[in-house]
């Protein structure tokens, strides 16, 4: 079950972290040819995503490497799960077609909750 857990949540982690890093430090008109949508999210919004990105990747990796809080790893995909849906209704309310990533990323999340409820 932890090869399953790290070969997802992993990359999973990666992903998530470098995506809230950059939410979090570039400027709009920096992120904006990466995320069409920036612009129709306040700025202090988005800083806040990027730091939930960030602290939600390091509640996938943290606790299973260290064992402590092991609750917060299943925690921490179910919470990409749903933010990765609310991030497919805000592309679709825009227009914005493009949510094969999202999908992606909905289902790597749902698969790492199991394997991260039986660490």
């Amino acid at each position: 079950m932890n090869i399953v857990y790290w070969t997802v949540a992993g990359p999973l982690a990666l992903f998530y972290f470098y995506a809230g890093a950059l939410k979090t430090i570039r400027s709009r008109d920096r992120l904006r040819p990466m995320m069409a949508w920036v612009d129709h999210m306040p700025l202090p919004a988005l800083r806040a995503l990027g730091a939930v990105e960030t602290l939600g990747a390091t509640g996938l990796v943290l606790p299973p490497l260290t064992g402590i809080a092991l609750s917060s790893a299943p925690a921490a995909a179910i919470g990409f799960v749903l933010l990765q849906a609310a991030a497919i209704a805000v592309h679709l309310r825009g227009g914005d077609r493009r949510i094969a990533l999202n999908a992606v990323l909905v289902v790597a999340a749902a698969v790492t909750v199991w394997p991260a409820v039986r660490l």
